[in-house]
């Protein structure tokens, strides 16, 4: 008997490299806009290409919300999203 789950590892890391990469499309797009700020409306609304499925909008959410939880992004009170100033000098450095 199996007391795991087939496969269930690997979704797991599956998941993980999703949000990974999420993450990074959503760092790369509001260090390419800044320092010009977007709302978090705007930006998923521009990353889904103003898709309505929640599984579209809920992974720009999340991935706003990690980047957030790992000091890369900031989040205004008005709904303001923008990049913290570590998160905007590791883009000039790995821009030379």
């Amino acid at each position: 008997m199996h007391d795991k789950v087939i496969g269930a590892e690997d979704q797991r890391a599956t998941t993980l490299d999703d949000d990974d990469r999420a993450q990074a499309s959503v760092l790369r797009e509001v260090l390419w806009m800044y320092p010009e700020p977007i709302t978090l409306a705007e930006l998923t609304r521009e990353m889904t290409v103003a898709s309505d499925k929640f599984g579209d909008l809920d992974r720009i959410e999340r991935a706003v919300r990690d980047l957030i939880g790992n000091g890369l992004l900031y989040k205004r009170d008005d709904d303001l999203v923008i990049p913290t100033r570590a998160a905007v000098r590791l883009y000039v450095l790995f821009e030379l």
